[in-house]
């Protein structure tokens, strides 16, 4: 059964919530992310990326970092940007995007449901990362950004969810990127036991985004249960900020590859490897993107190409059954020489945010030739996290990306 709770979330005023909603901290690089904050005394992700208050080089894990967010989360709700419901609560975060929406529902979900594996994983963290966000959850005592989880749609919770939508939401605003955003508070007592039994019977939940994030609020709960005697597990520490989604209204980009020379091969040779695990062909348009699974485009030379895989190098593993794998397995490992997609610079991702006209122009710039990819199918993110098993780096790009700073969760009240 997937344990959630309403919780007494943090959250900034209806004033000011357009400006406080940010983009999540690990979509920019350290230079990005301090261009962005630059004469914004508003914007999360100051909070989020602390070591934006401080001049260039200056070492972005030192502990005074950590100290500045949570001086900056601080002063912000005694200013009364922030303010924190009385009684827990559940809240419905809709984003729109081109006319489509997705409705989630932002609770505490349970630690102990991501150690026995209630909550399941597709992907594998890196150590660094980790301790980054688990510093920043310690000495803040919150969680700010919210992991991304997902469940098989139930109609029942369509329908609550639903009729509270009914009313007027609390937030409605669209960012820069034109992301429409419209947050409602469920305070209904009859409504939470409602949802809060409707999980209750779901057998796993899913994380779509945030494995990170994730990791790194249960460390640090294992670290307050170590340092509380006698823990009950009803302390706030022991659930982690969550927007669960029903599958069926969720968005997964392609996730393309860019390579950056031609392993010293000509175009023809190129061509002719490739030929020996897929049919190959001209595009029928430009740029092309693959209209179905096993289908890949392939941009070389300034043309594109239709890349069928052949059916026999095709693999029924739910892993190697991926097409992102099949282009690893087939292609770039034994054509390229590329052993760990994470660590070779000569290959790099682009998100389908960015359009298959990026492709063209990375090729044109520093690249060589590029893939556009089928977009990861939910049923497949599920069926790895079901077998076990991890994807592949880059396998999947959510959109609309969930804003940090609207809702945060204070692990000690």
């Amino acid at each position: 059964m997937a344990v959630i709770r309403p919780f007494k979330a943090l959250r900034p005023s209806k004033e000011t919530a357009a400006s406080v909603a940010a983009l999540p901290y690990d979509v920019y690089s350290r230079q990005e992310a301090r261009e962005k904050v630059k004469g914004d005394s508003l914007s999360f992700l100051r909070i989020d990326r602390p070591e934006t208050q401080f001049p260039e080089g200056y070492d972005i894990y030192a502990p005074e970092v950590y100290q500045k967010a949570d001086e900056m989360l601080r002063s912000m709700e005694e200013q009364g940007v922030f303010v924190q419901d009385e009684k827990p609560c559940y809240y419905i975060y809709e984003l729109t995007m081109e006319g489509r929406a997705q409705t989630g529902l932002v609770a505490a979900s349970s630690v102990d449901d991501y150690m026995n594996e209630v909550i399941r994983k597709h992907e594998n963290t890196r150590k660094e990362k980790e301790e980054d966000r688990i510093n920043h959850v310690n000495v803040c005592s919150a969680q700010t950004g919210p992991i991304f989880l997902a469940y098989r749609a139930r109609e029942e919770v369509r329908n609550l969810i639903s009729r509270c939508k009914s009313q007027s939401p609390e937030v409605d605003f669209v960012s820069e990127d034109g992301i429409g955003h419209r947050v409602w508070v469920i305070s209904s007592e009859e409504d939470i036991c409602a949802l809060t039994e409707a999980f209750a019977s779901m057998e796993h939940t899913y994380i779509a985004d945030g494995h990170h994030r994730a990791a790194s609020a249960v460390n640090v709960s294992l670290k307050r249960r170590e340092a509380t005697p006698g823990y009950t597990g009803e302390e706030e520490f022991n659930y982690f900020l969550s927007v669960l989604f029903p599958d069926d209204e969720l968005l997964i980009l392609d996730y393309n590859r860019v390579l950056k020379d031609l392993k010293g091969m000509t175009e023809q040779e190129l061509l002719d490897r490739i030929a020996a695990v897929c049919e190959i062909e001209k595009a029928p348009e430009s740029p092309w993107h693959p209209v179905e699974k096993g289908e890949m485009g392939f941009y070389l030379g300034g043309c594109w190409y239709r890349l069928t895989a052949k059916k026999e190098y095709m693999l029924e593993d739910p892993v190697e059954a991926l097409d992102v794998a099949f282009l690893q397995r087939e292609i770039l490992k034994p054509i390229w020489g590329i052993q760990d997609p994470k660590s070779d610079n000569r290959i790099d991702f682009v998100g389908g945010i960015r359009g298959l006209e990026e492709l063209e122009r990375r090729c044109a710039t520093d690249c060589a030739a590029a893939f556009s990819m089928y977009p990861t199918s939910i049923g497949e993110l599920f069926a790895v996290a079901d077998a076990g098993l991890l994807m592949p780096p880059k396998s999947t790009w959510f959109e609309p990306k969930l804003r940090s700073g609207l809702f945060i969760h204070k692990i000690e009240r």
